[in-house]
């Protein structure tokens, strides 16, 4: 990809400043517009009525003139200035929609962006980094339509206009002294700003990372405590801390460095045209009032190109800001929809994987051309070791991924041949690890259909055998989850995941290794749950533990990306393969850990019974 200028980044941008339809905010560009010209022109004239007025007082001046002629002056003078700041503001009230509208456009057009976008970029992407990326570019936006179109354009047309008067009242030497210190002083500040622009982005670089560190550190706030990293933690993000520190410091002391140089081409340049206006007051040429007049435009002109620096940095930032932001919307979706895409059509819910083919990367193949089919209504069971591919399966249906060879049928449509929206709409998934959102237990149900009434939620939560568990709550389903649904157990948080399951109502079911990480009792009564959600529906079971897949009316067992075994429990049991040497371990381990537990129990009932005979015979 071609690097992008600051030019291709304000282009960008102008779409949303002129909007397609949008008749008002057209109007309101237009009318900003003429207001910042007709407020620029009023603080030029502003310095002419005041040097007149100076002219009018002088000694020489008759005694009407001193009464009369100053009052009409200063009242222009006071009414000119008075336009200009009722121009200025009006040009801000009316541009503010314009730029709230552009901001909010912006920053929903890169949100929806980002859930279009793959799995895969979202994997590859810090969470933390990300929303600070976001974040500083909207600001961006804000900060480079506030400066470019009412800073540094007005401040340039001003500069123009100050030129032309003082050529045209006096001679060229005045506008070209004029003209040359504000361009010697464009000329360091952009210079010297440039240099320290190095500084600023190592901040930004540490800020972005101390960011990220402290956001990773606080999601895995458990994991940090069970291994007592918090020094270690502490001792991370202290070190983007003083790198961030460091670059602050040096950014600092360079911007004390260019603001002195600018008050020195400042006074250097006001001394001169003085010292030129001073002369021609002494030869006759020019009045006193012209001396105010030429000493007050230059004040007038270096006020704003006070902040060049500050601006021009932000600015620069701003688009640099900016242009990461819409690379973001730039980023090509891995996954989209086919031209012409219909929605998937009506359908039972039958399913069929013909000779799926897949791969994360070229060397790395997951599966090798799987076909299984799962008629409407039944269950498919999916089972094998450790990276097999159980998972990708489920991630192909969802079209997290598309394959790289077959294709997967829903109720016989090729679900690249149609809407992903319908797709995803037509299945459910109840996964391993369940995230709920840190709001109520009543929006986490209702996020499988945000429109359900409070009897169908609740309705769902009894299919779940959640409902008594959120009535004991002291607010009920008000109830807050807190960050990822931490406030719950596993077992409570899977309840709700199912519960949001039934409420979306889909034809197709995957439960994604949906109870391997509950304890045998919980798992119990979460198959329980299961059963009843999965009852009528074309179900895809991907399970490690080989007891919850008994019921299925086939298995799959993969190995290697490929079908090893295919079949029902007792087929694959009498066939003495794959599957049955699994069950034979798992067995063998749940027996294993049952007698454990029995000799534990039994070890605690000795020592009771031993302490209770100690005591009697005391």
């Amino acid at each position: 990809m071609t690097e992008r200028t600051h030019f291709d980044t304000l282009k960008s941008l102008a779409p949303y400043l002129w909007p397609k339809g949008e008749t008002e905010l057209r109007l309101r560009v237009v009318a900003s517009l003429v207001l910042l010209v007709l407020g620029k022109a009023a603080n030029a004239v502003v310095p002419i009525f005041f040097a007149r007025g100076v002219d009018a007082l002088t000694p020489h001046s008759g005694p009407a003139a001193m009464v009369a002629v100053p009052i009409a002056l200063i009242v222009g003078y006071g009414l000119m200035r008075a336009l200009s700041s009722l121009f200025a503001e009006g040009r801000d009230a009316v541009f503010t929609k314009v730029q709230a509208r552009a901001t909010r456009q912006i920053a929903l057009s890169v949100f929806k962006h980002l859930h279009a976008l793959s799995l895969r970029f979202h994997l590859d992407r810090q969470t933390g980094g990300l929303t600070r990326l976001i974040e500083r570019g909207v600001r961006g936006i804000t900060f480079v339509l506030d400066f470019a179109l009412f800073n540094i354009v007005p401040t340039i047309f001003e500069i123009l206009l100050v030129a032309v008067i003082l050529w045209g009242m006096f001679d060229f030497s005045f506008a070209g002294v004029t003209l040359g210190a504000v361009a010697i002083y464009v000329t360091f500040t952009l210079m010297f700003t440039n240099w320290r622009l190095q500084f600023r982005r190592r901040m930004n670089e540490t800020d972005q990372q101390a960011n990220t560190r402290a956001i990773d550190s606080l999601l895995n706030y458990e994991t940090v405590k069970y291994f007592n990293a918090e020094g270690h933690e502490t001792r991370r993000y202290d070190s983007s801390l003083a790198r961030y520190e460091k670059a602050w410091t040096k950014s600092e002391v360079s911007l004390n460095a260019l603001n002195a140089g600018q008050q020195a081409i400042i006074a250097v340049g006001l001394t001169i045209i003085m010292l030129m206006a001073a002369q021609g007051v002494s030869a006759g040429r020019m009045t006193v009032g012209d001396f105010v007049l030429v000493n007050t435009y230059m004040m007038q002109l270096f006020i704003p190109l006070n902040f060049l620096g500050f601006v021009y940095r932000e600015m620069k930032q701003g688009l640099t800001d900016m242009e990461a932001m819409f690379t973001l919307m730039r980023e090509e979706r891995e996954v989209s929809d086919a031209p012409g895409a219909a929605p998937l059509p009506p359908g039972p819910g039958a399913l069929v994987f013909d000779d799926v083919r897949f791969a994360y990367r070229p060397d790395r193949q997951i599966l090798k051309g799987v076909s299984l089919s799962v008629p409407a209504g039944k269950m498919l069971a999916i089972v094998g070791p450790t990276g097999a591919g159980k998972s990708t399966i489920s991630r192909l249906l969802f079209r997290f991924y598309d394959v790289t060879g077959g294709r997967i049928l829903i109720d016989g449509s090729d679900i690249r041949q149609v809407t992903q929206d319908s797709v995803r709409q037509a299945i459910g998934v109840v996964p391993q690890d369940t995230v709920l959102f840190n709001d109520t237990i009543r929006y986490n149900i209702a996020y499988g259909r945000p429109d359900a009434t409070q009897e169908e939620i609740e309705a769902a939560a009894k299919l779940a055998q959640v409902h008594d568990f959120v009535l004991s709550m002291p607010d009920g389903y008000d109830t807050m989850v807190g960050e990822r649904g931490l406030k719950l157990s596993g077992g409570e948080k899977q309840r709700v995941a199912i519960a949001r399951t039934i409420l979306k109502n889909p034809r197709i079911l995957i439960l994604d290794e949906a109870t391997s990480a509950l304890d045998t009792r919980t798992e119990q009564e979460i198959q329980q749950a299961l059963r009843t959600v999965a009852r009528n529906r074309t179900s895809l079971v991907i399970a490690h533990r080989l007891s919850t897949v008994v019921e299925a009316d086939e298995i799959i067992v993969l190995r290697g990306g490929e079908v090893a075994e295919r079949g029902n429990h007792s087929e694959l049991i009498a066939a003495n393969g794959l599957y049955a040497e699994m069950w034979r371990r798992q067995s063998e381990a749940l027996e294993a850990a049952e007698a454990a537990a029995a000799a534990q129990a039994a070890a605690g009932l000795d020592r009771s019974s031993s302490a209770r005979s100690q005591g009697e015979r005391g």
